[in-house]
């Protein structure tokens, strides 16, 4: 049994590669009886010039399949468009129907809830605050994003901070460390360099025993890094007798980063494929932050793109059912209201818990989709905390190394819609 007309949607890769991503937003708000009060701060929000991140392999291969989209795979002649139906309206379905269009298909995008993003989506509440589904930043070692950020002409809404990783001191409340990438130095010796400089999280020795493992990954590049997907991160330090200490100190934040659980449970594939890229671009670990909400600076000039192409996003349209033929293959889709989509090709942009639930039964017991029953969602909470004073901040995302929460940031500090001189808005 073929199915012939049905795609699980990657177009983006960007529900992997945008980090710190939550699914269920918890907003908490400082009572009066509960208010947290600290000393002012003189911080003023800084940015930086966008980083040189077009001179890579990487983005040169995302450009040239993005631009294929308006070339080689732009249909000539009428009887060659599709319409498609793709169901999810996060940035995996947006950017889907986004490069579809340009190819010159109908794409029609099915979300289920009343706003577009998934992963980066956002609300406002009563008072006007938008309460995001994850705190979100943007790493210049993303060419697919970067990519789409260029081509819809947006790159002027990141907001790209010092070159640094920020981590706080666990033992000294309040105090942080830095990572400092010295402009000029290319990859892979400003990566080293940064880490040698650091002489509050690992001690030389350590810093030694750290380093032979990542040598193999840096000469033999993605075949190492795919072999090493049967071992956690925990067995890969131990069978390569790496420090126990730098769990503590790294690992357990970029598991929880990555994918959010702990390193006993993630595949050391994930890491060492996120660090060969940023071991690998000289400014792939540069940071920005989204100027403002993500449904209006992000979402938006997608959804407006797609539809000025002659696609149609569609939201409040949940799917409740992938109706099939005898065969295996889609006949249409049933919405939750009744109504029956029939297209030319279908493509799923869902999350893999909801993609599991909607399986049709036919497919069930096909190879292809039994690979589905080793993934599964992971439950995750966003909080957004108000103080009714400014705290003393850091105008960049901070690693936070707890086990439950491995990142944040003073959004009032960061991102420009945020901005408050007199109260912040931690986002973790």
């Amino acid at each position: 049994m073929i199915v012939r007309n049905f795609v699980l949607s990657t177009v983006l890769a960007a529900s992997s590669c945008l980090a710190f991503q939550a699914h269920t937003p918890l907003n908490v708000r400082s009572s009066s009886a509960s208010r947290v009060h600290s000393g002012s701060s003189s911080l003023v929000m800084r940015d930086y010039p966008k980083p040189n991140v077009e001179d890579t392999d990487n983005y040169r291969f995302a450009n040239e399949m993005s631009r294929s989209f308006k070339t080689t795979l732009k249909i000539t002649d009428p009887a060659q468009k599709k319409k498609v139906a793709i169901i999810g309206g996060g940035l995996s379905g947006l950017a889907c129907a986004k490069y579809l269009s340009d190819a010159g298909h109908e794409p029609i995008v099915y979300e289920a809830r009343d706003v577009l993003g998934g992963k980066v989506s956002a609300w406002q509440d009563a008072d006007g605050d938008w309460i995001e589904t994850g705190l979100h930043i943007f790493f210049g070692a993303y060419p697919n994003v970067m990519n789409v950020f260029d081509e819809l002409g947006i790159h002027d809404r990141l907001q790209w901070k010092i070159h640094q990783m920020i981590f706080a001191m666990q033992e000294l409340p309040g105090e942080f460390t830095t990572f400092d990438f010295i402009p000029g130095i290319p990859a892979p010796f400003n990566f080293g360099l940064a880490i040698l400089m650091n002489q509050k999280m690992l001690t030389f020795p350590e810093k030694l025993q750290t380093a032979p493992p990542l040598i193999p990954m840096l000469i033999e590049g993605q075949s190492f890094i795919d072999a090493q997907d049967e071992l956690s991160v925990t067995q890969f330090m131990r069978k390569y007798g790496m420090p126990e200490r730098i769990n503590e100190e790294v690992f357990i934040a970029m598991a929880k980063a990555l994918d959010f659980i702990d390193p006993d449970k993630l595949s050391m594939t994930v890491v060492l494929t996120a660090m060969n890229r940023f071991l690998n671009e000289s400014n792939g670990l540069q940071m920005a932050f989204l100027d403002g909400n993500q449904p209006d600076r992000l979402c938006k000039p997608m959804a407006d793109h797609v539809e000025k192409n002659g696609g149609k996003i569609i939201t409040n349209a949940p799917v409740k059912e992938i109706v099939t033929n005898d065969d295996g293959t889609i006949n249409h889709l049933l919405l939750r209201s009744g109504e029956k989509i029939v297209a030319d090709e279908y493509v799923s942009a869902m999350p893999v818990d909801i993609v599991k639930r909607m399986l049709p039964k036919k497919w069930q017991t096909m190879p292809y989709f039994r690979q589905l029953d080793e993934l599964e969602g992971i439950p995750v909470i966003n909080l957004h905390m108000w103080f009714d004073r400014k705290l003393k901040a850091v105008d960049h995302l901070c690693f936070s190394r707890s086990p439950l929460l491995s990142v944040y940031a003073d959004m009032s500090v960061t991102c420009k819609e945020y901005a408050d001189p007199d109260k912040s808005m931690l986002e973790l």
